[in-house]
């Protein structure tokens, strides 16, 4: 199984980088109050963020943010949020934080092969395993 992912990695000409989260990037996790009130909704939106793909799944991952935010009682900060996403978030800023930051930088707003789904699914998947286990 490896040696197919590698091989389809190498034709498919890039390598998904491991996940990782920020949290919320430069912005608080939540109030000082509740320091992670909103930090599921911003790694889930990492998640995506890291996996890139089209400008419609970007704005589909960016509004599931606002909503997530909004959902745990904050809906001032979630249109906030959204604001400071969509305007920071470009895939054509040099940022640990772009859309599509597990690629190689400039792959702009482009649609992921099944290959390169496969290989997004498979390095979240380690990320989780290795959660469960720091868990224990």
């Amino acid at each position: 199984m490896l040696a197919l992912l590698t091989t389809t990695a190498c034709a498919s000409g890039a390598v998904i980088a491991p996940f990782t989260s920020d949290g919320c990037s430069e912005f608080p996790d939540g109030p000082s109050q509740h320091k992670g009130l909103w930090l599921a909704c911003c790694i889930h939106h990492d998640k995506a963020y890291w996996q890139g793909g089209t400008y419609k799944e970007r704005s589909q991952a960016d509004a599931a943010l606002q909503q997530c935010v909004a959902a745990v009682g904050q809906p001032q900060i979630a249109k906030l949020m959204l604001a400071g996403v969509r305007a920071g978030g470009s895939p054509y800023w040099p940022t640990r934080f772009r859309w599509g930051y597990g690629w190689p930088w400039l792959r702009g707003y482009t649609a992921l092969t099944a290959e390169e789904r496969a290989q997004a699914q498979t390095a979240l998947a380690e990320y989780e395993k290795v959660l469960a286990e720091l868990a224990r």
